[in-house]
């Protein structure tokens, strides 16, 4: 095979990993599901190309029909390969949750975005009288903690505006409104910070940070008493930028490499 075939092979390979792989993404942000012609919409390519990708990604299961009224979304073979996905993050980064709950001794965790509800993958509980102890697995309103905003503000805007439910659900007197949170998310966007202040829990409050990872998206956390936290903001707020940076330079994604 001469260079120049071989360079052609390679790109037409890059090209169908990269359509397969928006078409994925178009299930993901759909999870009820979706049909071809919605498909071919969304991704702009020809409706035959996409049937083309769905028949071999059903083949590998991951991607799966929804029956007799038509449709795909994504399937078990996804799913796995996500949960595989999030133990592997909880080994990677729970010495880093470690160290920095006994930095600041304060509870701290790792979470992912569900919907709108955010899920405690993991957590590390700080051996002191007063403490803050949460279970893990816990779904609770994205919208009310800043674990959950700050993955909030990496949504598109129209993804966000669909995900949110009108009116946001009321947890405390504090808990935010709708239109309030979403001028907060662009603040958060854009200086990377979270918190919330008796929004979820009264009493609590809790600063995050976003992980961007090779392995998804994550937030961290350090949740503690209102009582101790106001003296404290601009050291814990220092102290999980530093840990971001570095679980980051470790895990964290890759520079793309445009192709020539």
């Amino acid at each position: 095979m001469s260079d120049m075939q071989e360079g052609s092979g390679k790109h037409a390979g890059i090209q169908v990993i990269a359509r397969a792989a928006s078409v994925m993404r178009a299930l993901g942000s759909n999870p009820q599901g979706l049909s071809l012609g919605a498909i071919a919409q969304v991704v702009d390519l020809p409706r035959s190309t996409v049937q083309r990708i769905i028949n071999a990604l059903c083949v590998e299961h991951l991607v799966e029909t929804l029956g007799p009224a038509g449709g795909f979304r994504l399937g078990p073979a996804f799913g796995q390969l996500v949960t595989q996905a999030q133990v592997d993050i909880i080994s990677l980064v729970r010495p880093y949750l470690l160290a920095l709950s006994e930095a600041m001794q304060e509870s701290t965790c790792l979470s992912s975005l569900s919907g709108d509800k955010v899920y405690v993958l993991d957590r590390i509980v700080a051996e002191r009288e007063l403490r803050v102890v949460f279970p893990i697995g816990i779904h609770v309103p994205a919208t009310a903690t800043s674990g959950g905003k700050v993955l909030l503000a990496e949504l598109p805007p129209d993804m966000l505006q669909a995900l949110l439910p009108d009116p946001l659900p009321v947890c405390t007197p504090k808990t935010l409104a709708r239109a309030v949170l979403l001028e907060q998310l662009q603040a958060i966007k854009a200086n990377n910070l979270a918190e919330d202040q008796d929004e979820y829990i009264e009493g609590l409050c809790s600063y995050a940070v976003l992980l961007d990872t090779y392995l998804g998206k994550y937030s961290i956390s350090i949740v503690l008493p209102n009582s101790r936290a106001a003296a404290r903001a601009e050291v814990l707020q220092a102290a999980l930028q530093a840990c971001k940076r570095d679980i980051e330079e470790v895990i964290g994604r890759s520079p793309r490499v445009e192709q020539g």
